[in-house]
């Protein structure tokens, strides 16, 4: 297989070498390129022959010498090379068979790519992984390999992934595991399926691979209002969430008195549900997790206090107003309070929007649209800016879930709007308009 090359960067090795756009390139040092794993691994080589195709079919090699980590100024039309690999999974949980139609057709997309596991620490299922692409991983020591995991009761994830090969891929991770290979993994809990003893034989079976495995993620299952005709599922009360908590830190107990450190997280998600204090940010180690949404709550609140503790700013005239899911509402308004007791005539005014679009049960800002935002702030008093958060936008950072642009709900709410950055830092330099 050979891979086109996009483009090539003016003044680069690859340039001196009259590498050109529409060439392929077939093979490095021998080896068959075929994605951008192959060629990440293999670029980094001291002396590299590279096997071409020109356009117009005709061969030829490149050879370079360059620094160990030397970018040798290729370009490709994405970053796999190829297409991306969709899931073949039909799960019961799944989030995207819950979501409206009419929405851009990207939204439908379900990916399980062990590929994009690596590049941007996205969760694979291993259902899609083949023998050969699992010792492609293990051969270039890809750490860490992300994976989602439901159960290790390999019948119930056949039921759960509704695929037959979803038990007999759990045979990968012990692969990954015996290789050394440093593994992340979540549990998408469904009340009543895999949560209760099913949960504590997943969390025994995983610690079994411990090191290997690092982290082990429990998020509840995520129901949206668009569920017709799918698996009935009932969504975790402040009972279930917290015998859920309870038997996570039962596991934990036991699992430090072996190891002398803790493996399983329970997302914050979890604690709201149960309405239990939430762990202070030195329960989560070095936050293995966040992106699952396993200590965000911690991170983010002691984040602001340390920089609204070093914060010079004593008095500031500036009213604004920041949009939040319900789920944050209350700790973004307690950090609202802490920073106007600290800065006379900062006014921060915080607003919880309910998700119109997805249902009430999504609670989290990352799935607010345009609409939800302006439903929101309806009325409101907005002050001088209307402050947004960090996650609500597509990843090119101008677009809603619902296609309305951040320029056209400016214009809608004629007022100035500013996404928030991620950290605690950055929300404080919101409220204080870059003033630190």
């Amino acid at each position: 297989m050979a891979v086109l090359i996009s483009g090539v960067q003016t003044g680069s090795i690859a340039q001196k070498k009259k590498i050109s756009k529409g060439d392929r390139l077939i093979s490095i040092n021998g080896n068959e390129i075929n994605d951008v794993l192959d060629y990440r691994f293999y670029i980094n080589e001291t002396k590299l022959i590279l096997s071409l195709e020109t356009a117009d079919g005709k061969s030829k090699l490149a050879m370079i010498k360059k620094g160990e980590f030397e970018d040798i100024g290729l370009e490709f039309e994405t970053y796999l090379m190829d297409k991306q690999r969709s899931c073949k999974n039909k799960c019961i949980f799944c989030f995207i068979d819950q979501l409206p139609k009419g929405l851009r057709k990207s939204l439908y997309f379900k990916d399980d790519d062990s590929r994009l596991s690596f590049l941007f620490g996205n969760y694979i299922t291993l259902t899609n992984l083949t023998d050969s692409e699992a010792e492609r991983i293990i051969k270039m020591h890809i750490s860490p390999v992300n994976i989602s995991i439901q159960t290790m009761n390999p019948e119930l994830r056949v039921k759960m992934m509704a695929n037959p090969k979803a038990g007999e891929s759990l045979k990968y991770l012990y692969r990954f595991a015996e290789a050394g290979i440093a593994i992340n993994t979540q549990l998408v809990l469904c009340p009543g399926i895999n949560d209760g003893k099913e949960l504590e034989f997943s969390l025994n079976e995983l610690s079994k691979l411990y090191p290997a495995v690092q982290s082990i993620a429990a998020v509840p299952v995520g129901l949206s209002d668009h569920r017709d005709g799918l698996y009935p599922i009932e969504p975790y009360t402040e009972k279930t969430a917290g015998g859920t908590i309870d038997l996570i830190d039962r596991f934990n107990e036991k699992f430090k008195e072996e190891h002398g450190e803790i493996i399983a997280y329970a997302a914050d998600e979890f604690y709201l549900k149960a309405k239990r204090k939430m762990p202070d940010a030195e329960y989560y180690n070095d936050f293995p997790q966040l992106e699952n949404g396993v200590g965000m709550w911690a991170l983010l609140k002691s984040e602001f206090e340390d920089a609204l503790e070093n914060c010079e700013i004593t008095e500031l005239d500036r009213r604004v107003t920041a949009v939040t899911g319900r789920a944050a509402y209350p700790l973004i308004s307690a950090l609202a309070r802490k920073a106007e007791e600290k800065i006379k005539g900062l006014k921060v005014n915080v607003v919880a929007a309910e998700n119109r679009l997805l249902g009430s049960m999504i609670t989290v800002s990352g799935l607010l649209c345009g609409a939800d935002i302006a439903a929101a702030v309806d009325g409101t008093d907005l002050g001088e800016e209307l402050i947004i958060p960090p996650n609500c936008l597509r990843s090119e950072g101008d677009m809603f879930l619902d296609d309305m642009t951040v320029e056209e709900l400016s214009d809608k709410l004629k007022i100035r709007i500013t996404q928030n950055g991620p950290g605690g830092e950055d929300l404080l330099s919101a409220f204080t308009g870059g003033i630190l």
